[in-house]
């Protein structure tokens, strides 16, 4: 489960380095863009936490490493724009799966000495 994980999150993250970096117009619509954004962190931080359950720090600061940096990088492409309230949203999401990754990581674990 833990490398499955691993690579679910590696495939996150290309897939949102892409859409954060690519031209607007090749960029996923899937809906609102603070939808997408929140979804796609959120998705990433629970893969990740999965993937490195006893690595939460380097977890926490990875997510909002990737997302400060993913936004700054965008001001490099003149038809995007970088803010710090998207970085903050895209970071928040990311540890909002990882709280969500703990959460169902104790209760599996819970439910497995019980058995």
């Amino acid at each position: 489960m833990t490398s499955i994980s691993r690579l679910a999150a590696l495939a996150l993250l290309a897939l949102i380095t892409f859409a954060t970096l690519s031209p607007i117009q090749l960029r996923p619509h899937l809906g609102d863009a603070n939808m997408e954004r929140a979804l796609a962190y959120i998705l990433l931080g629970l893969t990740l936490a999965i993937g490195f359950p006893s690595r939460l720090t380097q977890t926490v600061l990875f997510i909002c490493a990737a997302a400060g940096v993913l936004e700054f990088l965008q001001l490099l492409d003149p038809g995007r724009h970088a803010r710090v309230v998207d970085a903050l949203v895209k970071a928040a999401a990311g540890v909002v799966g990882i709280v969500l990754a703990r959460i169902l990581i104790a209760l599996t674990s819970r439910a497995a000495e019980r058995r």
